[in-house]
C-alpha cells in the first residue's frame, strides 16, 4: 500500500457539517445541547480538557438546581450526555488549525480536516503560571493547578496556595482535608475571594496567611521544598518550607489557535457582541474564551445556549439567501 497516498486521503476534508463546537465544557456541552435539540446535529471537537475548568471543582455551590451542590466533573458528564440524548456527536479531537477566510470554514483536526457551515468556539481558559524560577522544573513534581486532581497526595504535609480569589480559597478548603497545614500567600493585605469563602477560610485551624507576598522562586530537589517570598511593601525575602504550591492566579484565555483570525482583545479574549457573535459571520464564542469578568459555569452555560441559537439563526438566513 502506499503510504503517502493513504495519508493524502486521510486529510481530505469530510462531509460539511452545519455546526461544529470547539471545545468540551459548560459553555460547549449545552451549546451542543441547543443546537442538537434544533435538529442541527452538532459535532463537539473535545480537546483535551473534556469538562474544562468545572471538572477540576470538587463542589459547585452555586449552580441553581443543586441545593447540596454538585461535583465539577458530574456536572460536566451529567451535560455531555444530555447533549448526546438528542443527537450531539462527541469526538477526542483537538482542532490544530482554523480558516475562517473561506466558506464552508475549514477546521484542521489530528486526523484531518473538517468543513463546517458554522462553528462555535468555546476552548475556555488555562490557569496561569507565575512565570519564576522553578515554576516550570516542578510541574507534576510539586506544583499543581488543581488541589481536587493532586491533593490527595499531600496528606499530612504542607502546601502553599497563591492567590486570593474564590478558585484560591476554594481549592485551600479542600486541601485541607489532606495537609496538614495550607499556607495561603496573597499579594494583598485582603482577599478577593466572596465572603462566604473568607468567613470559612479564616475560621479554618488548618489555614494560614502570608499578606502582602509573592512568590518569587519555588525550591527543591527531586521534587519542591519550599518558596522564596517577598513582601511587596518591604522586599524582604523569607523562605517558606512546603511540600507543594498550588497555583490560582488566574487564567488565560485559550485563544492562540485564534490569533489573527478572530478579534481578540488586548488581553487575548475573543471579542463578541451580546449574541455571542465575533468578527466573522458564522463564528461564534462562549464561555471563558470570550468572558474575563466572571467566569461562571451558570454564565457560560447561558452563553452557550445564546451561540449556539444564533448559530441555528445563521444557517437558516443562509439557506434562505
Amino acid at each position: 500500500m502506499d503510504v503517502s497516498k493513504q495519508t493524502r486521503e486521510d486529510k481530505e476534508p469530510r462531509a460539511v457539517e452545519d455546526l461544529v463546537i470547539i471545545g468540551g465544557g459548560p459553555a460547549g456541552f449545552t451549546a451542543a445541547l441547543y443546537a442538537a435539540r434544533a435538529m442541527l446535529s452538532p459535532l463537539v471537537l473535545l480537546g483535551q480538557a473534556v469538562g474544562g475548568q468545572a471538572a477540576t471543582t470538587e463542589v459547585l455551590e452555586n449552580y441553581p438546581g443543586f441545593p447540596e451542590g454538585v461535583g465539577g466533573m458530574a456536572l460536566a458528564q451529567s451535560m455531555q450526555a444530555q447533549a448526546e440524548n438528542f443527537g450531539a456527536r462527541m469526538q477526542l479531537e483537538e482542532v490544530t488549525a482554523v480558516d475562517f477566510a473561506v466558506r464552508p470554514f475549514r477546521l484542521t483536526t489530528w486526523s484531518g480536516e473538517l468543513q463546517a457551515r458554522s462553528v462555535v468556539v468555546a476552548t475556555g481558559a488555562s490557569p496561569r503560571k507565575l512565570g519564576v524560577p522553578g515554576e516550570e522544573k516542578f510541574i507534576g513534581r510539586g506544583v499543581s493547578f488543581c488541589a481536587t486532581c493532586d491533593g490527595y497526595f499531600y496528606k499530612d504535609k504542607d502546601v502553599v496556595v497563591v492567590g486570593g480569589g474564590d478558585s484560591a480559597i476554594e481549592e485551600s478548603l479542600f486541601l485541607t482535608k489532606f495537609a496538614r497545614t495550607v499556607t495561603v500567600v496573597h499579594r494583598r493585605d485582603e482577599l478577593r475571594a466572596g465572603k462566604l469563602y473568607q468567613q470559612r477560610a479564616f475560621a479554618n485551624p488548618k489555614i494560614q496567611f502570608e499578606w502582602n507576598s509573592v512568590v518569587e522562586e519555588v525550591l527543591g530537589g527531586d521534587t519542591v521544598t519550599g518558596v522564596r517570598l517577598r513582601n511587596v511593601k518591604t522586599d524582604e525575602e523569607r523562605l517558606l518550607k512546603a511540600d507543594g504550591v498550588f497555583l490560582y492566579v488566574g487564567l488565560v484565555p485559550n485563544t492562540q489557535l485564534f490569533a489573527g483570525k478572530l478579534e481578540l482583545d488586548e488581553r487575548g479574549y475573543i471579542v463578541t457582541d451580546k449574541s455571542q457573535r465575533t468578527n466573522v459571520a458564522g463564528v461564534f464564542a462562549a464561555g471563558d474564551v470570550q468572558d474575563p469578568l466572571y467566569r461562571q459555569v451558570v454564565i457560560a452555560a447561558g452563553a452557550g445556549a445564546i451561540a449556539a441559537m444564533e448559530a441555528e439563526r445563521f444557517l437558516a438566513e443562509s439557506e434562505q439567501a
